[in-house]
């Protein structure tokens, strides 16, 4: 067969005049962008647990929502990057083969059956046909992942401002309400009538009359959630695809993606903040009050990931001091310490105040050595060197003690959302072992 045949082979070191125009800047935003994104999520997970044990728990909801958003995007972009950049490694894959081989496939050459044969001839898909598909494929990937991204960070930034003006309004004004409550409340009131408008005009918008109180209403409303950015068009890459490739589908994909994310984000954290290890070990025991945690000795202690426990110099102490290092948790010790000590919280900070809190917050963290009770320990306010985070220092003399297995018990408050919760595992102390 000659080539004259086979129009395949006309122009085949030449892209197809349908190859979408934006392919160059595709790659160049995926190969540049991928490492970045892929670095983000670890990055992000550094942040949040060095400012969470520093801020209470009215602003905790915000950051955590903002740092789920936050890494959803990013693992979505990071995702939507790789994928196109392997997406795109075929559609270069089949053209480069098309410009080698410029005849496509050649059925006369392949093993195949009489039956298997006529199935494969009735089906007329040349490689120009494959390159286009697999062109398209990857535009659509990238311009998909992009949107679900923009879609998270707006939330994310409507969500988390709308929340944090509800924290600093019931501050400002001394609500005792659930800010969470009341931005859900505020989010329904804008968005019922948004959803009542939009029924009525797919129900009963034909039969309203066009010039009537009824449909000058709705048009109105539709008008004023077109303008605060929940118009069809103000996602226009979504809007396109929705409109072409059928809505139902692109918005359960969109829904879908924007779900797992998510969820994966939020259980991965969940997980991360227990610090269950994964693996098979159902067998293996379970006893916090034998547990070592590396968190509890500065020599072992990961700073980024620790959390704000209290801890010791070294699991073996060999000095004739121990030093007892309690980090102030705003989300345990704030609370306690204004049901204790009201009186003490309010007014300019002098010498007198700040001995009166420390002595207030002195008396929420005791500590027993051994099961026996240290009457004469003292704090010294102090810092956390390798977090910059105010804590309270203490220098224990051990001397005295005997060589072998210690244990230091430190006081806590419980937080204020589980003092009534009975089925609450807190003991109510951090437990610290230490051999001399």
């Amino acid at each position: 067969m000659s080539e004259a045949e086979h129009p395949e082979t006309e122009q085949s070191h030449v892209l197809s005049r349908h190859t979408t125009p934006t392919w160059e800047v595709e790659l160049l935003i995926s190969g540049v962008a991928v490492f970045a994104m892929l670095q983000l999520p670890g990055w992000l997970d550094d942040r949040i647990f060095a400012l969470e044990p520093r801020v209470g728990d009215e602003w905790r909801l915000v950051l955590t929502l903002f740092y789920i958003y936050s890494k959803s995007a990013a693992i979505v972009l990071a995702v939507t990057f790789a994928l196109h950049l392997f997406l795109r490694a075929l559609w270069i894959a089949l053209v480069g083969m098309h410009s080698v081989y410029p005849r496509g496939i050649l059925l006369d050459r392949l093993r195949m059956g009489p039956i298997q044969r006529r199935i494969e001839e009735s089906q007329a898909d040349s490689t120009t046909d494959a390159i286009e598909r697999a062109d398209n494929r990857a535009s659509v990937v990238f311009a998909i992942g992009v949107s679900i991204a923009q879609i998270i960070v707006g939330v994310c930034i409507v969500f988390c401002g709308t929340l944090m003006l509800a924290t600093l309004l019931t501050k400002a004004v001394g609500l005792q309400v659930d800010t969470f409550l009341l931005m859900a409340g505020a989010f329904a009131v804008f968005m019922v009538p948004y959803a009542m408008v939009t029924w009525i005009d797919h129900a009963y918008g034909m039969r309203l009359h066009a010039g009537g109180a009824a449909s000058r209403c709705i048009e109105a409303l539709l008008r004023f959630y077109a303008r605060a950015g929940m118009g069809r068009r103000n996602n226009h890459i979504i809007a396109i695809l929705s409109s072409n490739g059928g809505e139902r589908k692109m918005m359960a994909l969109v829904v879908g993606v924007m779900l797992v994310a998510l969820l994966g984000v939020s259980t991965t954290y969940f997980a991360m903040r227990r610090g269950s290890p994964l693996g098979s070990y159902s067998l293996f025991p379970d006893a916090p009050a034998r547990v070592l945690d590396a968190a509890h000795y500065d020599d072992q202690r990961d700073p980024a990931r620790s959390g704000s426990g209290p801890y010791v110099q070294s699991a073996i102490v060999t000095g004739p001091y121990l030093k007892l290092v309690v980090p102030y948790r705003p989300s345990r010790d704030e609370p306690a310490m204004r049901k204790r000590c009201p009186g003490q919280m309010h007014g300019l900070e002098d010498d007198a105040l700040a001995s009166a809190r420390l002595s207030c917050l002195q008396s929420l963290h005791p500590v027993t050595l051994d099961g026996n009770a240290l009457t004469d320990l003292r704090y010294e306010i102090a810092s956390d060197p390798r977090t910059d985070r105010p804590a309270l220092l203490a220098m224990i003399d051990v001397r005295d003690l005997p060589r072998g297995r210690h244990e230091l018990r430190i006081a806590r408050p419980l937080r204020a959302d589980r003092e009534r919760k009975a089925a609450d595992r807190d003991p109510g102390y951090d437990a610290i072992v230490f051999w001399r």
